[in-house]
């Protein structure tokens, strides 16, 4: 029960910053929503992307899963929560950038490089999205200690999902006619960097202020 007196008086320190101090913004807010950028965040309790973005309520729409991934466009599919989230940030909210935020010592790459699940019903299943970064990297690093081989997955898997986002029509469409960017972010937890994909070299690099202007992904590498 501490844990919850805990956020209780949480929330009363929010009220108190966000209400009293800043009631202009709420009363924007209370009107509707106009964030410019999706985040595809994983769900880990370490990697808040408001708290790391130093984000106002109102400015990123996020969506949190395990491994921060997406799937590939499915016509139709069932229960799909990224995709449904993805159709109204796009599609209502016409959201300009699209961020996809992997992280160092992220536990669902981990079950994924060791293909277990804990003995769970559905990680296994999920985490397999990005099987291809798993078996690139496998295949190009096969004698790297396993903690560089799940770093390499970790930033690996931010590419299938930059892939899979292509995927879906309305997202290809708005990123050929300029109207929407692709970024692929990882956040390091132990050195407390934030990386991007630079696309024109193939790698991630320290994020800036001087490489916003590039940091976007218009051509994104496919997976053989």
């Amino acid at each position: 029960m501490k844990d919850i007196a805990n956020f209780i008086a949480g929330f009363r320190r929010f009220q108190e910053k966000y209400f009293s101090e800043d009631r202009e913004l709420f009363e924007q807010l209370r009107q509707g929503q106009r964030p410019k950028a999706a985040i595809i965040a994983c769900a880990d309790s370490r990697v808040d992307p408001a708290l790391l973005m130093g984000a106002e309520p109102g400015d990123v729409f996020v969506v949190r899963n395990v491994a921060n991934l997406v799937p590939p466009y499915e016509p139709g599919g069932g229960f799909a929560s990224v995709p449904a989230a993805l159709e109204f940030a796009v599609l209502s909210l016409q959201v300009e950038h699209v961020i996809v935020l992997g992280h160092a010592q992220c536990g669902g790459i981990n079950a994924l490089m060791n293909e277990t699940s804990n003995g769970g019903e559905f990680i296994g299943k999920w985490v397999g999205i990005a099987q291809r970064a798993r078996e690139r990297v496998l295949a190009e690093l096969p004698a790297k200690p396993p903690a560089l081989q799940a770093r390499a997955c970790e930033q690996a898997a931010i590419l299938v999902s930059l892939e899979n986002l292509m995927t879906y029509p309305w997202i290809a469409e708005r990123v050929a006619a300029g109207a929407m960017y692709l970024h692929g972010w990882y956040f390091d937890i132990a050195e407390g960097s934030l990386l991007y994909y630079a696309a024109a070299r193939n790698a991630f690099e320290p994020i800036g202020a001087d490489v916003l202007a590039v940091s976007s992904v218009s051509v994104v590498p496919r997976f053989t």
